[in-house]
C-alpha cells in the first residue's frame, strides 16, 4: 500500500466527521465526550494490547530520542514568536503548544495501514515519548505566557502522572516484559475496543475542526503552521537518521511528526488563558494543509 492510499481514508473520515458535525448529528458537547472516551479508554486499551505482544528490532529509545529531540527544537522555535509584530503573551503560549503537540489518531491510522501491527506498535512508542512531554510543555507554556482564571493553574508533573496514554504504555510494556499478552475473553474484548479507537478518533478530530477559523487565519497562522508541519518531521527525521534507526522506524517517526497539531489543544488554551482563537486557527489550517505536507515530508525524508 502506498502512502497516498493510506492517507486517503484518513482525509475521508476526517471530512465525514466535519460533515456529521455540520449536520448536528451530535452537539459540540457530544463530540467532546466522544473525543474524551477515545482518549481515556479506547486508545489506551489499544496501546496496552499492541505493546503487550510487540517485538522491536532495535531499542525503542532511539525512536523516543528522535521524537523528543525534535519536539524540544520546535518548542524553542515557538519562543521566537515573541518577536512577531503584535503577538501578545497568550499567543506565544498557544504557538508553543501547537509546535509541541501531534495528532495521534492520524499517525496511528496511516502507520497501521502501511505497516500493520509493527507500525501500530511503533506509534505507541512515539505516543509514550511525545504525549507526556507535550502535556508538560503545553501546560508550562500556557501557564507562563497565558492569563488563566484565578486558581486554575495546573501542575505539569501531575498531568503527566495521570495521563492515560502514559499509564497504558507502562502497563503494556510490563506485560511485554513478563510475556503475558492479554488472551482469551479479556484479550478479545480489548481487541474489539482498541479497533474502534482509530475510526472514532478521526471522526472526532474532523468534527472538532472549525472551518470558520480558516477565514480568520492570517499570515501568522499560516507561517507557524508551516513551521510545525515541516519543521517537526525534518528535525525528527534527521535526528533519527543520525541515530541509525531502521527504515521502518524512520518512516513511522516521520509520519507521526508530520501530523497536524492535536485538536484538544484548543480546550487547554481556553482553560489556561492562552490565545484560544489563534489555537483554533492553527488547528484548522494545519488539519487542511497536512493533506499536502504529509506526503511531501514522507517521500522527502524516507528517500534519504
Amino acid at each position: 500500500m502506498s502512502f497516498l492510499t493510506a492517507l486517503a481514508p484518513v482525509v475521508l473520515i476526517v471530512g465525514l466527521g466535519r460533515f456529521l458535525a455540520w449536520r448536528n448529528v451530535l452537539t459540540p458537547d457530544g463530540w467532546r465526550a466522544v473525543e474524551r472516551l477515545c482518549y481515556l479508554l479506547l486508545f489506551p486499551v489499544m496501546v496496552v494490547t499492541v505493546l503487550a505482544s510487540a517485538s522491536f528490532d532495535t531499542a525503542p529509545w532511539k525512536v523516543a530520542a528522535a521524537c523528543i529531540g525534535a519536539q524540544l527544537v520546535l518548542t524553542a522555535t515557538g519562543l521566537l514568536s515573541r518577536w512577531w509584530p503584535g503577538t501578545l503573551r497568550p499567543a506565544i503560549g498557544s504557538i508553543i503548544q501547537s509546535n509541541a503537540r501531534w495528532n495521534t489518531m492520524i499517525g496511528l491510522s496511516i502507520a497501521g495501514a502501511l505497516y500493520g501491527e509493527a507500525g501500530v506498535a511503533l506509534v505507541a512508542i512515539v505516543a509514550a515519548a511525545l504525549i507526556p512531554s507535550a502535556n508538560f510543555i503545553s501546560v508550562s507554556a500556557l501557564s507562563h505566557f497565558g492569563d488563566p482564571p484565578e486558581g486554575l493553574r495546573r501542575n505539569p508533573l501531575a498531568e503527566m502522572a495521570r495521563n492515560p496514554i502514559l499509564i497504558a504504555c507502562a502497563l503494556g510494556g510490563l506485560l511485554n516484559v513478563a510475556n503475558l499478552p492479554p488472551s482469551g475473553v479479556i484479550g478479545y474484548t480489548m481487541d474489539i475496543l482498541g479497533r474502534s479507537a482509530v475510526a472514532i478518533g478521526l471522526l472526532a478530530a474532523g468534527a472538532g475542526v472549525d472551518l470558520a477559523a480558516l477565514q480568520r487565519a492570517g499570515l501568522r497562522t499560516f507561517f507557524w503552521s508551516a513551521v510545525r508541519l515541516c519543521g517537526f518531521p525534518i528535525v525528527a527525521g534527521f535526528i533519527a537518521i543520525a541515530l541509525g534507526v531502521t527504515q521502518l522506524e524512520l518512516a513511522v517517526i516521520v509520519i507521526c511528526a508530520a501530523t497536524p497539531t492535536a485538536s484538544m489543544g484548543y480546550i487547554l488554551a481556553r482553560q489556561l488563558g492562552g490565545d484560544a482563537p489563534l489555537m483554533a486557527n492553527l488547528i484548522a489550517v494545519q488539519t487542511v494543509l497536512a493533506a499536502l505536507t504529509m506526503p511531501a515530508m514522507f517521500f522527502l525524508l524516507t528517500g534519504l
